[in-house]
């Protein structure tokens, strides 16, 4: 796939007016969020709100990297985002997308990663081909049957391969630390990114309601903490403990010093809405949350407020609850409870 005129893998974001907050701040929404829609409906009403881009998370129904016509199909959507003044990034955590049975299988953690390392080879093709500002994966949640060091050798040998193609493409990478996989906070993404030699391309998504759930330092302070590596922002409001995307309002986060910390860093990426379990109501809940995030934009400080951080520090151990997805277990590092 090459990438149609006007788009290409260094591309520079393209802010839209409507979704840009104060002092630069880029909103964007999760294509998960509007499943029950169309792609190019979700497109369109995502950028009639005002969102200034998109989380697209590849699926079955949005852009499937294994149906016919990719070239064809990735060209359309290029072409559309720019009609809409879009920024992207590019999300692969979809379900069911490479196992119908299983959720997220396989994972690089698997004995047979095959699948899943195609589909993330995919992502960085269609990520470079649609001038995404990053592509964005996670690591998975270690199966019962696979010894710890062996889930970590693996994860390595996965994530080389992505980083050689995210470079072959001139892609970035954003790894998502996850509530309950093998790496699920910023200490296991220091580690993984020091493994793999500290690639240029290998930087960090950071979902802001994880940072409330399970990280040791208040949530502006985690944005500090990994700044000069962030190349993707998801953001929700969730509970300290409790792995479940929330609606803004409804958790414990105070957003205004979060945002500040983004503009204090300089960050200029998207920070797109993570709420995969509405889409029953995406139109409204994306109006919302739009509401939401520019006026705690206009109320962010100016300048950081919140305790310093020790860098590099190793956070203590916190283990999040079940989601909604499934009852609780004894130890959340073995079973899937992403409920995104």
């Amino acid at each position: 796939m090459t990438a149609p005129e006007g788009r290409g893998a260094h591309a520079a974001p393209t802010p839209a007016a409507g979704g840009t907050g104060e002092d630069g701040l880029r909103f964007g929404y999760g294509t998960n969020g509007f499943a029950n829609h169309r792609l190019d409906d979700a497109l369109a009403v995502v950028a009639e709100l005002g969102y200034a881009g998109v989380a697209l998370t590849l699926d079955h129904d949005h852009l499937d990297p294994f149906a016919p016509g990719l070239a064809g199909r990735v060209a359309a959507v290029a072409r559309r985002l720019d009609q809409l003044g879009l920024g992207v990034v590019v999300e692969t955590g979809a379900r069911y997308l490479l196992d119908p049975w299983h959720k997220h299988a396989p994972t690089l953690l698997h004995d047979d990663p095959a699948r899943r390392i195609e589909f993330l080879r995919r992502a960085v093709r269609v990520g470079a081909d649609l001038g995404a500002e990053a592509v964005s994966f996670w690591a998975g949640v270690r199966p019962a049957a696979v010894a710890p060091a062996l889930a970590w050798e693996r994860l390595i040998a996965g994530c080389a391969t992505v980083v050689d193609a995210a470079d072959a493409a001139g892609v970035r990478i954003g790894f998502e630390p996850e509530p309950g996989m093998l790496v699920e906070d910023i200490a296991g993404w220091r580690r993984l990114h020091s493994a793999l030699g500290a690639p240029a391309c290998f930087g960090v998504t950071l979902d802001i309601g994880h940072c409330r759930c399970l990280e040791p330092w208040p949530v502006p302070d985690c944005v500090h903490e990994v700044a000069a590596h962030l190349v993707n922002v998801q953001i929700d409001d969730m509970r300290r403990g409790v792995h479940e995307h929330l609606e803004f309002g409804t958790g414990e986060i105070d957003f205004p010093p979060v945002l500040g910390a983004l503009r204090d860093v300089g960050y200029r990426g998207l920070v797109a809405v993570e709420l995969p379990r509405h889409s029953h109501a995406a139109p409204t809940v994306a109006a919302r949350s739009l509401d939401f995030l520019r006026a705690a934009a206009v109320a962010a400080p100016h300048e950081r407020t919140s305790a310093a951080v020790a860098p590099h520090q190793t956070p203590p151990r916190l283990l999040c609850s079940a989601s909604t997805d499934a009852p609780a277990t004894p130890d959340v590092a073995d079973t899937d409870r992403r409920v995104d």
